[in-house]
């Protein structure tokens, strides 16, 4: 069995003193490829160094996330163009909208992610969209853009079963992580009433660890505790998970030149 996580922060501080552990540790659990979100541009040399370190397994996206989007936001978002023009990545994310911490920058907030979409059809890329108590106001930004052009995946998917749906028909995979454990996550409630087709699996590492390991940091090995609550969603097997969310992770990033099945 082979298991993609989809959103991971392996460059984080978290993993400064045994960031090659818990990569190995993944590899060899059969989480073995990383899909790397970014944050800001103070993250950017450690995303890189991570990608030299492993070529292989890990996969880089260039973005501003939300919660990043401050004074300077024109600043950032100048060194993601720049970033865009010298090489290639395999997505535009994390971008979106979170009205969760504060509100003082939402209009700034819905600028940076109408840009980065707008970038993201230019060079044909996905988006992984970060969305915190903020729905509707994504929602409208989306569909005034959509068209076969803009696709990608809702990261962390934590809405209701309509919302789920009205992001499936905007082109959007789910992207499912520790909150389906969790006992209030009410995810598991209605994920069987979606195909399997329409979601990827992810960890978000360092944050949401899923149950058991709820309250500490989170790892891309515990990937697979996910995929078992999936599994039991379904009522099918760990390898039929794992075989249905890599086709999907494969069609969203299907501009990666990545053999899935090493």
């Amino acid at each position: 069995m082979k298991f993609i996580d989809t959103h991971t922060h392996l460059y984080a501080e978290a993993f400064d003193e045994d960031q090659q552990l818990v990569i190995e540790e993944a590899i060899a659990a059969g989480v073995d490829h990383f899909f790397v979100p970014a944050i800001d541009s103070t993250y950017v040399q450690r995303m890189y160094a991570l990608e030299t370190a492993y070529p292989k397994n890990i996969n880089l996206m260039a973005g501003l996330h939300p919660i990043h989007v401050k004074e300077n936001f024109s600043e950032e978002l100048e060194k993601v163009a720049e970033q865009l023009k010298l090489r290639n990545f395999c997505a535009i994310g994390e971008i979106g909208i979170d009205l969760y911490w504060d509100k003082k920058f939402i209009k700034e907030q819905k600028l940076a992610f109408r840009q980065q979409i707008i970038w993201a059809k230019q060079y044909a890329l996905p988006i992984v969209i970060h969305c915190r108590d903020a729905f509707d106001e994504v929602f409208e930004i989306l569909e005034a853009q959509q068209g076969n052009d803009l696709y990608g995946i809702f990261h962390c998917f934590t809405g209701t079963l309509k919302q789920a749906k009205q992001a499936i028909s905007l082109n959007f995979k789910l992207g499912i992580g520790g909150v389906i454990t969790f006992k209030n996550g009410k995810i598991d409630q209605f994920l069987c009433e979606i195909s399997i087709e329409n979601i990827v699996l992810e960890t978000d590492s360092p944050y949401l660890a899923p149950v058991p390991k709820r309250g500490k940091r989170n790892e891309s090995k515990y990937l697979i505790l996910i995929a078992n609550k999936v599994a039991k969603c379904y009522g099918i097997t760990l390898e039929e998970v794992a075989l249905e969310t890599s086709k999907n992770a494969i069609t969203i990033f299907k501009n990666q030149k990545i053999d899935f099945k090493k």
